[in-house]
């Protein structure tokens, strides 16, 4: 009889021990760590900092620390222009140990050959215009930003092409929406922080999205082409344009859905 109490007693610890534990994992706290060169083991400034999952951003200072808000099992994303990006996966020594170092690795880039090739102008003005490639696409604008953008044919529109969507289950970009509707949540969420709005504008990669919105970068062409938008927009655009573009698309999508 004894030796079954202090069973029981050594497994309701054991079992008190593992709840505690658990519970503590899912609590967010402040994560501090340092952002190193992986060669020279210097501390990196302005490195972009993202927690993926609570979607908010910070940077490192000059010496290359940085605070974020984190769980267990949050992944944390760190982007620096000229080198690999990097995905980390939070654990409880992290935040116990005060002295964890991020290392990021320097890009090789390779140069390629470019080939210039000047238009033949002849010099006389009717022919020559005649002559140069014309570009059929629209210009929009996006809000808060002061640029104007490519934004494809007038004809059909955006309205349209999503209306269309709406009416055919099968299209894609239905099913890209009804498909991801936790990752479409984060759009809204994404825009309100202004230190990943910064890290996006200055990408054109697709890469920091991709992993934001846990999208493929074909699946974020194929519903850019879907809202109308032009080649011409989707190749050159940042990544905050890109986000933008989306978000508004995905906005009107849901209008005229909940009007169907």
């Amino acid at each position: 009889m004894r030796k079954y109490i202090l069973l029981c007693l050594a497994l309701s610890l054991g079992f008190f021990g593992f709840s505690q534990e658990t519970g503590e994992s899912t609590v967010d706290k402040e994560l501090n760590a340092v952002v190193v060169n992986a060669q020279t083991d210097f501390p990196m400034e302005s490195v972009h900092v993202v927690n993926l999952n609570k979607v908010v951003g910070t940077i490192t200072n000059k010496r290359g620390e940085f605070s974020i808000t984190a769980a267990v099992n949050d992944t944390i994303y760190f982007s620096f222009l000229g080198f690999k990006s990097q995905k980390i996966r939070v654990t409880n020594d992290m935040f116990k140990f005060k002295d964890t170092k991020v290392k990021l690795t320097e890009l090789a880039y390779a140069l390629e050959e470019v080939i210039l090739r000047p238009f033949q102008l002849t010099g006389y003005l009717e022919i020559d215009v005649k002559n140069l490639p014309v570009n059929n696409a629209y210009q929009y604008s996006i809000s808060g930003l002061n640029v104007g953008y490519e934004a494809g044919k007038k004809n059909p529109s955006a309205v349209t092409k999503v209306l269309g969507a709406i009416l055919n289950p099968a299209d894609l970009l239905r099913n890209l929406f009804g498909k991801k509707p936790n990752q479409m949540r984060k759009l809204r969420k994404i825009k309100e922080d202004d230190r990943i709005r910064d890290l996006l504008a200055s990408k054109f990669d697709r890469e920091t999205l991709t992993e934001l919105l846990q999208l493929e970068k074909m699946d974020i062409d194929d519903i850019l082409n879907n809202c109308n938008y032009s080649k011409s927009f989707i190749t050159t655009a940042n990544d905050l344009q890109i986000l933008d573009a989306i978000s508004a698309c995905y906005e009107e999508y849901k209008v005229l859905n909940r009007q169907n």
